[in-house]
């Protein structure tokens, strides 16, 4: 059953596929991801401390103003 699967839709089935060419994404793509997400939060929380955080302008102010306005009742 699990040759036939193997032939059918190739080592991608497999719970732990042989590395391959074929298959470089599927055992490299995780800490690629990792690695990744790391790397965004370490700028982030960086740019926070550096207080780099992006401050409405007076036009999206009165806009969320008024949808609040919008939102409460009479």
């Amino acid at each position: 059953m699990v040759r036939f699967m193997v032939e059918r839709y190739g080592d991608f089935v497999l719970y732990r596929p042989p590395f391959r060419a074929s298959t470089l994404a599927l055992w490299l793509g995780p800490l690629a991801i990792a690695i990744g997400s790391i790397v965004f939060l370490v700028r982030r929380i960086r740019a926070l401390a550096r207080g780099e955080t992006a401050a409405p302008d007076a036009e999206a102010a009165r806009r969320a103003d008024h949808l609040l306005d919008l939102g409460r009742a009479p």
